[in-house]
Order: C-alpha cells, then structure tokens, then sequence
C-alpha cells in the first residue's frame, strides 16, 4: 500500500470530475468558437465552467479567464501590470522612472521568475519584501518599500497560502498597504481556493459594487489543486481592469490567452469549482490528523542519533493539512527517497523545482540556506486516513532509525 502525503503537488481528481470530464467528451467534444450547433454545444460547457469558477472566486463569469493553469495565470497578472498600456507604467515613464514591483521570496516561482525576468528586462524595479522566520511576509518592511517608491508601485504580490510550508499570508493587509499606495494588487490563491476561508462575497452580492472583487485586483486558481484536472486554470480579475496579453494569436478569452479552451478539462474544472465552495470544512477536518502527524514525528527525531527537526512555519497561521519539518543531518532529497523506497510520497519542496539541486528559495528566505535544503513537507488531503497516518508514522520511524 502507497501513503501519498503529498497534496499540496496535486490532489487526486473528484469522482464527479471524471464524470464531467466523461460526458463532456462523449457531448462537447467540438471547438467551443466554432458557431455551428457542435461548436455552440462545447461553448456552453465552457461557459457553465466559467460560472462555476466565478462563483467559487466572487466573481462575475465574465471576469474569468481560463488559463493552462496557476503558472500562466500568474504571469498574466504579472506581465499585464507592466504592459505598455497599464497606468502605473504610463505614469512612471512620463517622468523618466521605471514601476516599481513588490515581492518577496516566500512567491512560487512563476511570480518570483517573472519578477527578476521583469527587471533584467528593465520594465520593472524589484524589491524584494523580507520574510520573517514565522514564513509570512514582513508588513512593516513591506511599509518601508511602499514608501521608498514614492507613488511609484504598480503591483504588490503576495500568496494567500504558501506552497512549501502551508502558512497562511496576511494577504488582506498587503492589499490594505498596497491600495493606499495606489497600486494593484495581485493574490497568488492557488494553494488556498476550497482549503481555506478566503472571504469572498457571491457574485450576486458583488454586484452591488462589480468592481469590488475582495482583497486583490486579480487572483489565480488551478484546476489540479482543487481535485479537478491538469492543464486549466483561471485568473480572475477585478470588474473593468485591463490586461494585456502574454501569447499573441486568437481571439479566445477575449483576446487574452489564445488557444482553443479545451471543453473537457473545463467542464472538469467547473465541477471542481463546485465541489470546493463547500470543501474548506472537510479540509479543516484534517487538521488534528496532521498534528498527530507532526507530534510523532518530532518525537522520532528526539530519539534519532541527528536530533529532532524543526517546525517550519508558525504552526497557528497554517493551512489545516500542511506540515514542513526541517531534518538536521538529512538532505530533504535524500529523505523523500528513502521514503519513497518505504512506500510513503512526500515532498522536499514545490513539485516545479523538483531535479534541481539548488535548496528551497522559501526556505532559504525564512531560514537561512544552511537549513534550506533539510526540508521535508507532508500534505495531507481529504481521503487520507488514520490508517495511512499509522504506516507513515512507522516509515518515517524504520528510516530514521535504522
């Protein structure tokens, strides 16, 4: 029997999401912008997924644009702010300024790649937000930034949870700074939508105020973190904001990401959506199952000859099935495979830097690089059960022991 603790690389897909995936291949197999009946056929599944991801995200369906996945979605929003046409960069080239862009290290690395890529280009000035040993972004250093800039910022990023040690960022006061500043605000929301409670409103309340989405001007979602498919995604921006497009070509999603939306994975996608309004209690469930996790696995590194690891992350701003735990004497890699070898997959890091050799950004940020490569992150999911918690509990125990 395989343990899989490793939900925060990819959850397995919904029952109901093979389903939908099934009948719309059997139905709406056609190309959705094609106007004949098949085509119309496809289009109204996409459309229903729209809605559905809309709904999920506070938003109206016309505001949503479907993307290969949280990578793209990302560096949409990214690029998009530093357009030609994007204010901020209009206003800083009048008087000979390059925008400012605020980050930190803590961002996966479809913000943080952007970012220097931005800057090396020279369309963008970084600054590099500091992370506190706690793994959330350091407010007042993002203060300090905001006013170094002088008006000049045109996006601050941020996640709302973190992909290597689940801490939840307090993505509502980064806005709060950044809007005061004038400036857009982007949330990274891939790793919280359907885990957490996030705060959005219903469309339908949204409508009062259409440009009110919430705490961001535009926010990412993937379809495969929410128990629906690879290779779809969305970014869900603010009624009326404008962005500009990465890939030229058609003039699918409004001219935005060209490329014909695949009618089967979005119906997938929208069934996920579904699913995920309602899922944030059975994922909160999960939490007393990862601590008693965590609990045994602290106390298998007392009694190991390297000495018990440490908790990465504040354990009270988490997201309810993450534990990040650094292994003195281990390499992370060297650990997953042992692991691996016992049955048990878990992770040393996000699953897009997995072959490098190079140790976790976010941790090095929050820890230091001497213990940024030591690792280890166990994430548990909505099927995982105690049974699995026992058999990991014991893998872990034969390998630091042995």
């Amino acid at each position: 029997m395989r343990i899989y603790l490793d939900w925060n690389a990819t959850t397995p897909p919904l029952p109901e999401v093979l389903d939908a995936m099934r009948d719309a291949a059997a139905r709406a197999w056609a190309n959705p912008s094609s106007i004949h009946k098949d085509g119309r056929a496809a289009r109204a599944v996409v459309e229903d997924a729209r809605a559905s991801v809309g709904a999920l995200c506070g938003a109206d369906a016309r505001d949503v644009v479907f993307t290969s996945g949280g990578t793209e979605a990302n560096n949409l929003a990214l690029r998009s702010a530093f357009g030609p046409h994007a204010k901020a960069v209009k206003e800083a080239s009048a008087v000979g300024e390059v925008p400012w862009l605020l980050t930190s290290r803590l961002e996966h690395p479809s913000v943080t790649r952007v970012a220097e890529a931005l800057a090396s280009e020279g369309r963008a000035r970084v600054a590099w937000v500091r992370a506190k040993e706690d793994g959330t972004l350091d407010l007042e250093d993002l203060a300090r930034a905001i006013a170094e800039a002088k008006g000049r910022v045109a996006l601050v990023t941020v996640q709302a949870v973190n992909h290597e040690t689940g801490v939840v960022q307090p993505f509502a006061e980064v806005a709060s700074l950044a809007r005061a500043a004038g400036a857009r605000v982007h949330v990274d929301a891939v790793q919280a939508w359907g885990k957490i409670d996030l705060g959005v409103r219903a469309p339908d309340v949204c409508a009062i105020d259409p440009s009110d989405l919430g705490p961001w001007d535009t926010v990412s979602i993937a379809g495969h973190k929410i128990r629906g498919p690879k290779g779809i995604g969305a970014l869900i921006t603010r009624t009326g904001l404008r962005l500009e497009p990465v890939l030229l070509g058609g003039a699918q999603e409004k001219g935005l990401r060209p490329g014909t939306v695949d009618p089967l994975l979005a119906a997938a996608f929208g069934a996920a959506a579904r699913r995920a309004q309602t899922s944030a209690a059975s994922w909160a469930s999960i939490a007393p199952r990862r601590d008693r996790l965590e609990a045994a696995l602290l106390a298998i590194g007392r009694d190991a000859r390297l000495g018990a690891p440490i908790v990465v992350g504040d354990p009270a701003r988490r997201a309810p099935h993450v534990s990040t735990l650094a292994w003195p004497g281990w390499i992370g890699a060297e650990l997953v495979a042992a692991l691996d070898l016992e049955g048990v997959s878990v992770s040393s890091g996000a699953a897009c830097s997995a072959g490098t050799v190079e140790p976790s950004p976010v941790l090095a940020a929050m820890l230091g690089e001497a213990d940024a490569a030591r690792g280890i992150r166990c994430s548990l999911g909505e099927d995982t059960t105690d049974a699995e918690i026992d058999e990991a509990i014991a893998a872990f125990r034969r390998v630091m022991t042995r």
